[in-house]
């Protein structure tokens, strides 16, 4: 509702300005492009008016939708992934904490996600295959997306607005060569709520709320403890 007010105030400004006419012109060609723009930057600044992740539907590997809404109740760990990271050998990580605590309502969902030097190539179905010949994971694996930019996830985009960045473990050997390559290329990288890389992780509590971020770098043990801790509590 949030975007479609936005798009609504666009429409009119725009129509004060250039009323609507018979005659093709090169302003109205030119201002089919801005009112594209326009929506497109409306879109990116609405503001996110969802209550939980139970206000998203996502998409399987297959294409089919996917209520959020079928995991209430269940404690869940929402990942982004890649299968040519050095941060991919955490699936195997996340499948034991997967089996440890699946039957006291915890769940894991991955996304794929190509956006991070290219490290998910292939289709959903190839990317399910490695993953289930090579870490045997048995939690769902829904279809890739995008968690940045223009085509990221509604679902990531409330994500993010919940729990911005708050910086890498640097005593993990790759805590200080992420912050020296994404420093390079952005200097106040750091500032921005953005995901970083790979295997960034949002723990989401019974109530569809977000409590935790954490990034690739963050100690999976320590990840674990927070887990289980919101699987105990009823």
């Amino acid at each position: 509702m949030e975007l479609m007010r936005y798009i609504a105030h666009f429409f009119h400004i725009f129509a004060q300005f250039f009323p609507i006419t018979n005659q093709p012109s090169l302003i109205m060609v030119n201002m089919k492009k801005t009112i594209a723009t326009g929506v497109l930057a409306a879109a990116a600044f609405a503001p996110v008016s969802a209550e939980s992740i139970y206000d998203f539907t996502v998409k399987d590997r297959k294409g089919n939708d996917v209520s959020l809404a079928d995991y209430k109740g269940k404690v869940v760990l929402i990942v982004n992934t890649a299968t040519r990271c050095g941060f991919t050998p955490q699936y195997t990580e996340l499948e034991n904490i997967y089996e440890k605590y699946k039957d006291q309502g915890f769940d894991i969902l991955d996304f794929p996600c190509n956006q991070f030097g290219e490290q998910a190539p292939g289709t959903n179905e190839e990317i399910h295959e490695f993953c289930t010949l090579n870490y045997n994971i048995k939690f769902p694996q829904l279809g890739k997306i995008d968690v940045n930019g223009e085509n990221e996830s509604p679902l990531f985009t409330y994500l993010k607005a919940q729990k911005g960045f708050e910086g890498f473990d640097m005593k993990d050997k790759l805590g200080p060569l992420l912050d020296q390559m994404l420093s390079k290329t952005d200097p106040d990288y750091a500032k921005k709520s953005s995901i970083k890389w790979n295997f960034t992780k949002f723990l989401i509590d019974r109530n569809g709320k977000v409590v935790s971020r954490y990034e690739p770098t963050h100690n999976m043990t320590l990840v674990e403890k927070d887990i289980q801790s919101l699987v105990e509590k009823k």
